[in-house]
């Protein structure tokens, strides 16, 4: 007996191997690809969301906008267009969470600086302030690649609807006063068709690996 199974043990070898490659290949057909959530207003704090939208189900996308980045170019949705793209809210003279957030999005821009899908936007609560040469300023301290990132400036109300009304992340809808800035520390993904497909907290280091992580799933969508 021990000899039979001396004779035949390369081939239960060979056997075991192949077995175990045929089931990994099965397994990994039969998986289903992971795929990031579709959020919509009735997913999120009535808090961060306006009245207006807060029971909209499905079909929510970022609406037009028109603003003016750091080198006073208008920049609207069709600079965005068919790209992927994460969005903050922040203003410049902020000494608390604005500039850790910033920090990471010039460690997304660094991660992402050649993959021409992905480009990342941040808008001022403050636009009384944060005016096109500040803008310039803070984006020369802080290595801001204008191929890759605009940071923009504009009308406040309409800076406000798209915090409330399209990306779902401020506490305000900004007619408190002049200094009217509540806005959280999210950091928002939106797909190519202008649906938020996560958020994500821009304080929070292990949250923008999850972030990069999930801009490589939502790539492969659209392999």
């Amino acid at each position: 007996m021990l000899q039979f199974f001396s004779k035949y043990k390369f081939f239960a070898i060979v056997l075991s191997v192949l077995s175990v490659m045929i089931i990994s290949i099965i397994y990994s057909i039969l998986k289903p690809k992971p795929v990031l959530p579709i959020y919509n207003p009735e997913h999120i704090d009535s808090v961060l969301v306006d009245s207006t939208v807060q029971y909209v189900r499905k079909y929510h996308t970022i609406a037009d906008f028109e603003l003016q980045n750091q080198n006073g170019k208008t920049i609207t949705q069709t600079d965005y267009k068919d790209k992927i793209y994460v969005a903050d809210f922040f203003f410049t003279t902020c000494q608390t969470i604005c500039p850790i957030m910033t920090d990471h999005m010039v460690q997304i821009q660094q991660e992402l600086k050649n993959d021409q899908d992905v480009l990342l936007l941040s808008h001022t609560v403050l636009p009384n302030a944060d005016s096109v040469p500040q803008l310039k300023k803070y984006a020369l301290e802080k290595g801001v690649n204008d191929r890759k990132w605009n940071l923009v400036t504009g009308n406040k109300k309409a800076l406000y609807d798209l915090a409330r009304k399209s990306y779902l992340v401020a506490k305000s809808n900004g007619d408190g006063g002049p200094y009217d800035m509540i806005h959280t520390e999210n950091f928002v993904l939106v797909d190519k068709k202008r649906q938020i497909r996560g958020f994500y907290d821009g304080t929070d280091s292990e949250a923008i690996q999850k972030l990069l992580s999930d801009i490589s799933i939502l790539k492969k969508e659209d392999e």
